[in-house]
């Protein structure tokens, strides 16, 4: 029971990290939706940017995503 709970407290701190990166976050989304036809690379830069601000998110405050 142990694993639920860390895995519920990794849950809980979501919000937390996603509030942390919401700059990278509205400028994925921007890229996204800017086309109906998105492809696969379309936004690879803004989607590496966001994911590396979450995982420094994270490893700052000590847990995984």
């Amino acid at each position: 029971m142990e694993s639920v709970k860390k895995a519920h407290q990794r849950f809980r701190n979501y919000p937390i990290i996603l509030g942390k990166c919401s700059k990278a976050a509205s400028t994925y989304a921007i890229c996204v939706t800017r086309d109906f036809n998105v492809k696969q690379s379309t936004c690879e830069k803004e989607f590496l940017e966001f994911r590396n601000c979450l995982q420094q998110a994270a490893k700052k405050m000590n847990t995984k995503l």
